[in-house]
């Protein structure tokens, strides 16, 4: 073979080459869309099916117990079939409660490290501080409600005499700790967005540190910031290990925290361990409480969204 014939050669295998090339890139544009609507669509029927089933099982319920009772009633006393009370307030209060107190410890100490590793913490501080932070994230919740019922609890005791075994103070402490990196994490994210010609502008005219990072830093990366609180709170009213395992399981309607409560997470676990048989008025109140979590958690999740997008348009 001459050397013009090798050189004919070698362009039609590259043609050829390219062509299969450009044949597989179409085949997986092609197939790509295709893919990713069917991920959407089972993510989105998935949704679909938890939303339908607990309002069909809800309906079920309420077709046997008063929707007033269930609102209004202050009660909750759901194992006497006969004479029981249905009042959802005292599970509504429990978990109120303990997710006040967990925010009372997430939001002050996520912010003051979200403010630290934002605008005072160096690159390589902040690289090891904020993976040891989020480590707290990834421990499980069982283990979170463990710590606040043998460790916390009697803690607390030598502090405060009259505290019961279960109470809500202990799990709303330590689900605070839980709440710690996700409000700091979301933070610092949000604080770091800001341009540095902010803060430049800020010092130049003779601004201290505290005084960029609070007052201007801090107020332009509030949707951030306030997108992270509500979340945080979502998050808590959504806990069920900790305060299941060490909140107890009293559902009284009080604002003590040295009392024992029970929240509605935690209602749910100890129907579901299989104290109610399957039909009964019972059974059918755990998908009632879990439909009054799903719309606290959901509007939760609403009030960040509109929150997030209305300071973005001020700042």
């Amino acid at each position: 073979m001459s050397k013009q014939e090798r050189r004919a050669y070698s362009v039609r295998e590259m043609i050829k080459e390219k062509k299969a090339s450009k044949n597989r890139v179409n085949i997986m544009e092609k197939i790509m869309p295709k893919l990713l609507l069917l991920t959407a669509a089972v993510s989105m029927f998935t949704t679909l099916g938890i939303v339908f089933t607990l309002l069909f099982e809800t309906f079920t319920f309420f077709s046997r117990v008063s929707i007033v009772e269930f609102l209004t009633a202050k009660e909750w006393l759901p194992w006497n079939e006969k004479s029981g009370s249905f009042g959802i307030a005292p599970l509504v209060t429990g978990t109120l409660l303990t997710t006040a107190i967990a925010m009372l410890v997430a939001i002050p100490v996520g912010l003051a490290s979200a403010i630290y590793l934002s605008e005072y913490a160096t690159e390589r501080t902040r690289k090891i501080i904020k993976p040891i932070l989020e480590v707290l994230a990834g421990i499980p919740t069982i283990v979170y409600g463990f710590f606040a019922l043998t460790f916390v609890t009697p803690l607390l005791q030598k502090i405060i005499p009259g505290l019961e075994v279960f109470n809500a103070l202990s799990p709303g402490l330590v689900m605070g700790i839980m709440i710690i990196p996700m409000v700091a994490s979301l933070s610092e994210d949000a604080m770091s967005s800001v341009p540095n010609a902010i803060r430049e502008g800020a010092l130049g005219l003779g601004s201290t540190k505290l005084e960029t990072a609070v007052k201007i830093v801090l107020p332009a990366a509030a949707s951030g910031v306030i997108a992270s609180f509500v979340l945080a709170i979502s998050r808590a009213i959504g806990e069920t290990m900790i305060v299941a395992v060490a909140g107890g399981s009293s559902p009284v309607l009080t604002f003590d925290v040295t009392q024992s409560i029970q929240t509605m997470t935690a209602y749910i676990v100890q129907v579901t361990t299989g104290d109610a048989g399957y039909g009964t008025t019972i059974y059918y109140s755990i998908y009632a409480v879990g439909m009054t979590l799903f719309v606290f958690t959901l509007a939760m999740n609403l009030l960040a969204q509109y929150i997030s997008r209305r300071f973005r348009e001020e700042y």
